[in-house]
């Protein structure tokens, strides 16, 4: 049995090891050692060696001189291009490592930001994620076309090339290459991790995946006669007799499985594949225990979970990143195939888990989303997702809020305080009701595959004989590029649009600009507070006016008052009301920047006589689009001194706003 670690020991991952960002390194990846039909990762038999390799017509396996979108990538063509970009744009660009994969590959991600204008953490940034989950492949396809297109624009296009001028955007297209290399080189299918895990709490590890009996490269949907415990029939509306109906066990003609075989012996086909751990219910907001690890069997559980919070090498590469660069307010982490724009919370109703203005803004991005990329929905995980689909169709039972627990939008807005999507792209070939029978169904999908597609997304069922079950048809959708990603032909409008989301978000990144900047000569060589004079002589000289020291004034120097006010022109404030709360961001702060020689020492030349706090800051909330702040320095100096400095506006997620000033 699996062993439950204190959540606490969270506190004893270094987060130095994965948010250390490396320079690339030659990395040797475990099947390049072609003496060895199968390698061990951590003592498991493991990867794609273990299945015979598959060459898809959909997929590209090196780089060529084009890159083009009618094609699927693997893991090594996108690296590829990104060492390519990053030598063709080195001002725009760094390329870099975050971490490394469960079998050891690199995680490789960019930072793209006008190294010429500002460090990329003196910017207000956001963050984008494909490739999580293993099979979802069109996500990284997506921030693969981002990178380019951002990368193509600069230059010519005044809003990209602004965004880049004075925004960050990381970008991270394959945070699972484990996955995805078993996913496009083999016939094997898995949705995350490819850590060996237990899924039938039989005491066994990936013991029962699929076999690829025709040896056509696809694990096709298959089904055989079982007049006893048949759950399928012929679906009556459909004349071609491709589609499948169900119905109540015992009812049907057939059983349906996964194509493949029982290795275990358990009375079940394919229920314990590679992998199993879900990299999107690992984060640690509302973290629960794998189903069966819960003590005491009355408590919430979650499938896939892992072992405890951040188990994974790929989503700790996420999250060490992502808090110790507290400047990201966006963040997409991209999936497939609802499709829709799926944000937090994940746990309870919007109305209930977010603060007001919070909601709104969410609410907006929803509709905004919607707009862009044409998905029919867009809202929270706990209530949204589950109830978009009003009846479920097999039961007929009307559908009702359900929890995620660790799941990445969560984890998002309440622990990280950002906007945080996980977007599911592509709707399977449910382009709309096609038949016009009033219905969106799977004779829709069928449609649109046999007159947009030419029909290669559904096999026609062929008879074979299985080793142990005698004659068995497959066929069906193809699972890899129709069931869970668009035909090829048809990928380049979804990642686009989904893409251009991601720009939306971007471009309203929050945006500090000076309203004004005032220096005032206040007051020199007269006595204040306490000392004999003409009190109303004092105040015409304006001894006494706000923001000049009550204190002595040596008759050598001088007081300046310097007042600045800024404003948040952009949509995003430097911090939503949570981020505020759960204490993700610093209130924004104006500070006077001096060169340090002349504000130290016994005898310094520059004091900031208010505030007299002792880090001479002032503190000023947080700015949601056009509210305005203010601040107020005085300084004294020597009357014969001209100094220069500035005054800087630090930001959390705001940036750093900076100009210069002269005393004189």
């Amino acid at each position: 049995m699996k062993h439950l670690l204190p959540i606490l020991l969270l506190a004893l991952l270094p987060l130095s090891s994965s948010a250390q960002i490396r320079p690339l390194a030659t990395v040797t990846w475990p099947e390049s050692d072609k003496d060895t039909l199968n390698y061990t990762v951590k003592g498991y038999r493991h990867g794609a060696s273990v299945f015979p390799q598959v060459i898809y017509k959909e997929v590209e396996y090196k780089a060529g001189e084009t890159l083009t979108w009618d094609r699927y990538h693997t893991v090594d063509v996108v690296y590829a291009w990104m060492k390519k970009w990053a030598v063709k744009y080195p001002d725009l660009i760094d390329i870099y490592e975050v971490g490394y994969s469960f079998e050891g590959r690199p995680i490789l991600q960019v930072t793209l930001t006008n190294k010429k204008t500002g460090k990329d953490t003196d910017k207000p940034a956001a963050f984008f994620e494909g490739g999580r989950h293993s099979g979802e492949v069109t996500a990284t396809e997506s921030a693969l076309w981002l990178l380019n297109y951002l990368l193509s624009n600069y230059g010519t296009d005044p809003k990209i090339t602004n965004l880049l001028d004075t925004k960050t955007i990381y970008i991270r297209p394959e945070n699972n290459p484990d996955g995805s290399n078993l996913y496009l080189n083999t016939a094997q299918s898995n949705r995350s991790t490819v850590h060996p895990a237990d899924s039938d709490n039989d005491g066994l590890l990936d013991e029962d995946p699929g076999e690829d009996i025709n040896k056509d490269g696809i694990l096709s949907s298959m089904r055989w006669v079982d007049l006893e415990k048949g759950t399928l029939i012929p679906d009556p509306r459909d004349p071609s007799g491709r589609l499948m109906k169900r119905v109540a066990k015992g009812k049907g003609l057939w059983t349906s499985s996964s194509e493949g075989w029982d290795n275990d012996g358990d009375g079940k086909i394919n229920e314990d594949g590679i992998g199993g751990l879900d990299l999107h219910r690992n984060y640690p907001e509302n973290w629960r225990p794998d189903e069966g690890l819960d003590a005491t069997g009355r408590g919430w559980t979650q499938s896939g979970a892992g072992e405890y919070p951040l188990s994974e090498p790929e989503t700790r590469a996420v999250f060490s990143f992502i808090i110790s660069h507290p400047n990201i307010s966006v963040v997409n982490s991209m999936d497939t195939r609802v499709p829709m724009h799926l944000r937090g919370p994940s746990t309870e109703f919007s109305a209930k888990g977010m603060y007001d203005a919070d909601r709104h803004l969410l609410e907006y991005y929803d509709t905004l989303g919607m707009k862009i990329t044409g998905y029919p929905w867009a809202g929270d995980v706990y209530d949204e997702y589950n109830t978009k689909d009003p009846v479920n169709d097999y039961t007929g039972d009307s559908a009702k809020p359900e929890p995620l627990f660790g799941h990445g939008p969560d984890f998002g807005y309440s622990y990280f305080g950002a906007i945080w999507y996980g977007d599911e792209i592509w709707n399977g070939g449910l382009y709309g009701d096609l038949n016009n029978d009033g219905k969106k169904d799977e004779l829709d999908i069928l449609l649109w595959d046999d007159q947009e597609n030419g029909g290669r997304g559904f096999k026609e069922w062929t008879t074979i004989m299985h080793p142990f079950l005698g004659p068995v048809q497959l066929g069906g959708y193809n699972p890899k590029f129709f069931a869970q990603n668009p035909p090829p032909e048809h990928l380049e409008p979804w990642i686009r649009k989904q893409a251009m989301f991601n720009v939306a978000m971007a471009l309203d990144l929050p945006t500090l600009e000076w309203k004004a900047v005032k220096v005032v000569r206040a007051a020199e060589g007269r006595r204040a507070k306490g000392q004999e004079g003409n009190k109303e002589r004092q105040k015409a000289d304006g001894i006494r006016q706000k923001g000049v020291s009550e204190e002595v004034i040596n008759k050598d120097s001088v007081d300046y008052v310097i007042s600045v006010s800024w404003t948040n022109t952009a949509r995003i404030p430097t911090a939503l009301d949570v981020a505020q709360r759960v204490k993700i961001v610093r209130e924004d702060q104006a500070v006077l920047d001096f060169d340090k020689k002349l504000v130290e020492g016994d005898q310094p030349k520059i004091k900031i006589v208010d505030p007299k706090s002792s880090d001479k800051t002032r503190y000023a909330g947080h700015l949601w689009q056009n509210q305005t702040a203010s601040a107020t320095f005085t300084v004294r100096t020597s009357k014969t001194d001209k100094i220069k400095g500035k005054v800087k506006i630090l930001s959390t997620r705001g940036g750093v706003l900076e100009k210069e000033i002269t005393l004189e």
